[in-house]
Order: C-alpha cells, then sequence, then structure tokens
C-alpha cells in the first residue's frame, strides 16, 4: 500500500477557489483529497507535513526552456535532460517542454530521439516531468534569427517535420515557426492536423498573415515583442497581432531585460492572465557563475543576469520561473497570485491539452504543488507526489 503525504494548516490555491486553512492529501502521484482543516480526519498511517499557514499552489510549466545548470536539451545526452529534471523543482517548476534550437539536421535528430528515449525510460516521480519536445526552428526568418544560427535555418517543410517527429516518437508538441515563410501556411495546417501547437515567432510577419496563420491553425506567439515584427502606426505586426487578437495566446519572459517593465504592463492589460504564458527562453548557465557559456555551438557571454552572443544578441536567459512570477507581481500593480497561477500552471497546460492532469490543484491530477512563504519564495516542490525540493532553512529564518 503506498504511503500518503499530507500537508496540513495551508492556504490553497486550489481549482475552484482558495482554501483558507486547509489540506491536501497525495497518494502515489496523485492528489487524493483537498479540503478544510476543520474536516480533516487524521490518517496516522500518513506523512503529516505541518505548513504553518503557508501557501500552496499548482506546479508551474515551462513550455520552452533549452537548459539549466549546465545542461542543455540540444547537447542530446540523458545525462544532460537528468541535470535538468533535477534542477528545476528548485524553481517550483514540475513539468516543462525540452526545447531544441535552429541546428543541422543531424544535431535536432540527435536532440530528439534523445528525448523521445527520456521520455518513454527514464521519468520518474520527483523529478520535473518533460512533457514532449518544443521545436523552436529551424523554420523561421533569417531577419530575426536573434540567437539562432543562421546557416541552419531552413524553409518550412512537412516532410522534415514528419521525419523529425518520427524519431521523436511523436513527442514534439509545439512547434515555433515562421508563417511568410515559403511553405509556412501549409506547415501549419499540417501540425494542426496533427494535434501540434503552433507559435508564430522569429517573424517578420504581417498583421494580415497572423490572421492568415490563425485561420491555418497557429494558436500563439512565441516570446512576445522578441524577435517579431513590432508594432507600428501604419503595420500592427506579429507584436500588434498578439495584443489585439483575443485567441491567441502570448509567451513572454519576465526578467525585465527582455522586455521592459512598461511594456510587461502593456501586455498584461492587453492580454489579461487568461492568454499570457510566463517562460524562461533559460539556457545551460542557469544557476551558475557569470562567464562565457556555449549555446547551438555559439558563444555566450552571461554577466549580472543577461546571457548575450559576441554581437550583443540576447541568447535566451538564466531566468527562474519563480522569479518571473515574483518580478509579474512586481511589475503589475493589479496582477495577484491567481493570475500569476494561470500564467504559469493553467495556461500550458490548456495549450498541451493536459488540464486534466496539471495545471491546476484537483482531486485526481498529478500531485505537482509548490509551498511557498509570504515573499513567494519557494520552500518546498512536490513532484507527481513526491518531496522534490525544500529549501534549507538558515538559522535567520
Amino acid at each position: 500500500m503506498e504511503q500518503s503525504i499530507v500537508l496540513t494548516n495551508a492556504k490553497i490555491y486550489a481549482e475552484n477557489g482558495i482554501i483558507d486553512d486547509g489540506f491536501i492529501k497525495m497518494t502515489g502521484k496523485k492528489i487524493q483529497a483537498i479540503g478544510w482543516m476543520h474536516n480533516y480526519r487524521t490518517d496516522e498511517q500518513a506523512v503529516i507535513i505541518d505548513l504553518q499557514g503557508h501557501i500552496v499552489i499548482p506546479g508551474l510549466i515551462d513550455i520552452h526552456i533549452h537548459g539549466t545548470s549546465g545542461a542543455d536539451v540540444m547537447d542530446g545526452e540523458i545525462a544532460s535532460l537528468k541535470t535538468i529534471v533535477q534542477a528545476l523543482p528548485q524553481e517550483g517548476t514540475t513539468s516543462f517542454l525540452a526545447t531544441t534550437m535552429t541546428q543541422s539536421d543531424d544535431h535536432i535528430s540527435q536532440a530528439l530521439k534523445n528525448a523521445a528515449n527520456f521520455i518513454k525510460n527514464h521519468q520518474q516521480p520527483g523529478q520535473a516531468e518533460v512533457l514532449g519536445v518544443h521545436l523552436e526552428g529551424p523554420f523561421v526568418n533569417p531577419s530575426m534569427a536573434g540567437a539562432q544560427p543562421v546557416d541552419f535555418i531552413v524553409l518550412p517543410e512537412i516532410s522534415l517535420f514528419e521525419k523529425w517527429q518520427k524519431l521523436a516518437e511523436g513527442t514534439i508538441k509545439l512547434v515555433t515557426l515562421a508563417p511568410e515563410q515559403k511553405g509556412g501556411l501549409e506547415l501549419i495546417q499540417h501540425l494542426k492536423q496533427h494535434g501540434v501547437v503552433i507559435s508564430i515567432g522569429h517573424s517578420n510577419a504581417t498583421f494580415a498573415l497572423v490572421q492568415k496563420a490563425m485561420a491555418a491553425g497557429a494558436t500563439q506567439v512565441t516570446h512576445l515583442f522578441n524577435q517579431m515584427k513590432g508594432l507600428h502606426h501604419r503595420e500592427p505586426g506579429v507584436a500588434g497581432a498578439a495584443l489585439l487578437l483575443e485567441e491567441l495566446y502570448a509567451e513572454l519572459i519576465v526578467d525585465g531585460i527582455h522586455v521592459c517593465p512598461e511594456m510587461i504592463q502593456l501586455a498584461y492589460r492587453s492580454k489579461k492572465s487568461e492568454k499570457l504564458i510566463l517562460i524562461t527562453d533559460s539556457m545551460r548557465a542557469k544557476c551558475l557563475k557569470n562567464g562565457n557559456y556555449d549555446l547551438g555551438g555559439q558563444l555566450v557571454i552571461v554577466k549580472d543576469g543577461t546571457a548575450e552572443l559576441q554581437n550583443g544578441t540576447l541568447a535566451g536567459s538564466v531566468l527562474k520561473l519563480d522569479d518571473a512570477m515574483k518580478n509579474m507581481l512586481h511589475y503589475c500593480d493589479d496582477c495577484t497570485l491567481e493570475d500569476v497561477i494561470n500564467m504559469t500552471s493553467r495556461n500550458p497546460a490548456k495549450q498541451l491539452n493536459i488540464s486534466h492532469r496539471k495545471g491546476s490543484i484537483a482531486v485526481g491530477k498529478d500531485a505537482d504543488v509548490v509551498v511557498l512563504d509570504d515573499h513567494y519564495e519557494v520552500l518546498m516542490t512536490f513532484c507527481r507526489g513526491v518531496l522534490s525540493y525544500q529549501k534549507e532553512l538558515s538559522m535567520d529564518d
């Protein structure tokens, strides 16, 4: 019989509302019960953890992350993915999409085969779950390449995608592409028919073309404002379309570097919490010191929280998702913790069509929960019912 863990005396941000003084019972990988403390009946067989009024929220879901702690998805090695799944719970991330980048066919193929192998054979409770792959590039616009190596950018091609999806054993769940590239709209239609999420990114598309892409099946934009046709008073571009068209979800890197606080406020007022998805877009240097690192075979210089190529182009981030959450609350006065939960848990779960098991705290869903203190610092993270991270308390705490 599996032992249960019960979190007691907690402020729980549950699927159907806030429980100010409640409990969560986790058995196996699932949430077995949620309720108010006055209804709790002591289970002598369970491990009881008294949270003393601390906050419990759903596990965070990062749909756009390349790496952390010295490891990158493009390494194409099981050891690298093991590093990532073990590191992410410290920032409250309990599941994610392993994100690739523009590289050679062979390099991408190896990364995809490795991800599929890991997903099928190496997942285990107590680590962040790899939900699938986010294929970022190489079907992007060279004029909006950013840190995507231009030499490996190719035109959108259904047969090439199908080859990669076969190598990935069907685990590619999201594709970032530029719809204005020849073959872009045709690939979007194909991806839509096969249940893959399409995100417009690294794109110079006009507003009208974004509308065509939406009609073909696109539902999202990749890292809003970054490497996309910007807002102009005679051509709204991709950024304007993202802000104006309610149907589109928009990823947002809230580190205060990729997008300034004022533009984050504009995005929040336009899209509300129901259509924004906070991402990190982080690379291997996250959690490491200042220095020189690699991203897709390119030198990246990391200094004081900023990751740049030698020419000054931003090259991903070293952002942690819990910091993005805190930054969002700081930048936007009317943003609440419930709003942040939408942007870090509910919305990504909806986009990936996994709301039946992730994205909120409800009976029967995966026991992915995060315990926060009053300053929204991560104290504990449970990945599918297993304590995956616990903050070490100093003598001052």
